[in-house]
């Protein structure tokens, strides 16, 4: 059969080809996190899937609320066990350097005084300064890193102390034979001592001065992280059992009630704890520390100025103030007793009970004695009576030497009294945090178990 050209079938090789079947896109891998969250809303819309979810909740509220408190608490515990038995001990120890250094300068000039023949107590007593320095030095190289600030002094005063004493014995040497170089070998020792050895143990000890006080304020940081989390947790514990009580109208759920009780446990113990030890540290500081700080500059100042005093009288005049109008151990000594008196009465007002505030009562007294000596033997030496001034700076009675020893020793009694009220309330600091590191982890673990056993309670009813 012949058809019309508009009906003619095409060719087989010009008929249209199948198209290729459309690529089908895989189907994207979906995340860990995805997967998860859709899990969760699943599980959010029955209510055993929500009891599941807010006991998962709790119980992590709870573990992380106790393992914050036990790193907070254990890191504020070492800070205040730092300011008990390394912080407050190196700075005592610094400040002890300084006192001996000052002290053995005041006996070498002492002793000087004396005559050929140095008096075998103050011989004694400057050997007991050197060699108590050099301990301390020694104990305060092994607690502290060559390389910080407090190292490089400790350096200093190790190189240049053997370089003082050695000046002395040239000093001691030449005045057992009458040398007048003997004067010129003190005075050179009291420069190297006054520029050099006191200035540093100065700055040793405003160093260690300075590591206390950072420990103090770590130590009393609040834990704002463990007090929030706590809060937060109690929050979460006390809606879940609200939550249960209205759709249940049950009072109490056992494990959550125990869940709350030890958030709670944790919480006071926490804020409780950590008040007593902040109260402490800071009666610590205020009551003790403070009281220490300006006692030890006292006590320096008057050995400072004694020494100064001793060295007017070796000098006789040869040293004179940068104008050239004033003797410069004379002129020291004013300076010198002007800060103690200053200091002194610094103490006064921080001692805050008798038996702070007797010993620096005593000390002013004695000060002010002194004083009314030195004047008179200054008028001795001034009318020409070397021997007689002498007499009244280095005498055995009613000398300036007497109330010099009168009034170290009485600020060495207000000094035991302030170390032993601060160590008292910094180990109490430290003891109100006693226990509460650990505490709060085991309370914690305890507190998630009754969470999650306080819902699975709730959950078995569905089953």
């Amino acid at each position: 059969m012949t058809y019309p050209p508009s009906v003619r079938t095409a060719p087989e090789h010009a008929q249209a080809q199948p198209s290729a079947p459309a690529t089908v896109p895989a189907p994207q891998q979906r995340g860990v996190l995805s997967m998860t969250a859709d899990r969760v809303r699943a599980a959010a819309t029955t209510e055993p899937g929500r009891l599941q979810i807010i006991g998962a909740v709790l119980a992590l509220l709870v573990v992380a609320f106790g393992a914050v408190t036990a790193f907070e608490v254990a890191d504020r515990e070492s800070a205040a066990g730092d300011v008990v038995g390394r912080s407050q001990p190196l700075s005592a120890d610094a400040a002890a350097v300084y006192r001996s250094l000052a002290d053995a300068d005041t006996a070498a000039a002492s002793g000087f005084l004396a005559g050929a023949q140095e008096p075998r107590d103050v011989h004694d007593q400057y050997e007991r300064d050197i060699k108590e320095a050099s301990r301390l030095l020694v104990k305060a190289a092994a607690n502290t890193d060559a390389a910080t600030k407090s190292g490089q002094e400790i350096t200093t005063l190790n190189v240049e102390l053997p370089r003082y004493t050695g000046l002395i014995e040239r000093a001691r040497a030449n005045n057992r034979q009458g040398l007048p170089l003997g004067g010129a070998y003190l005075r050179y020792a009291n420069q190297k001592m006054s520029n050099v050895l006191l200035p540093a143990a100065e700055r040793l000890y405003a160093a260690e001065t300075g590591r206390l006080g950072e420990d103090n304020d770590s130590a009393r940081t609040l834990p704002f992280l463990s007090l929030g989390l706590g809060v937060v947790a109690l929050a979460g514990l006390v809606w879940a059992q609200r939550r249960n009580y209205r759709r249940t109208n049950r009072v109490f759920n056992h494990g959550l009630l125990v869940a709350t009780a030890a958030s709670t446990v944790i919480l006071l113990w926490l804020a409780v704890g950590h008040t007593v030890a902040r109260s402490q540290l800071y009666a610590a500081d205020v009551k003790g520390q403070q009281s220490l700080d300006v006692l030890n500059h006292a006590r320096i100042d008057s050995l400072k100025a004694r020494a100064n005093e001793n060295l007017t009288l070796v000098a006789r005049g040869a040293v004179l103030t940068p104008d050239g109008r004033n003797d410069k151990y004379e002129t020291d000594y004013n300076t010198g007793m002007k800060a103690l008196g200053e200091e002194l009465g610094k103490a006064g007002g921080l001692a805050d009970d008798a038996r702070g505030s007797d010993p620096v009562k005593a000390a002013s007294a004695a000060v002010t004695e002194w004083q009314e000596r030195h004047w008179a033997a200054r008028t001795t030496d001034d009318n020409g009576d070397y021997e007689g001034a002498l007499k009244q700076i280095v005498g055995p009675e009613k000398s300036t030497g007497e109330s010099f020893q009168q009034v170290d020793d009485a600020l060495a009694k207000a000094l035991a009294h302030e170390q032993d009220q601060f160590t008292r309330a910094a180990e109490d600091g430290r003891g109100a945090l006693w226990g509460l590191s650990a505490g709060a982890a085991v309370l914690a673990v305890l507190g998630a178990a009754a969470a999650i056993i306080g819902i699975n309670r709730r959950l078995s009813e569905y089953r």
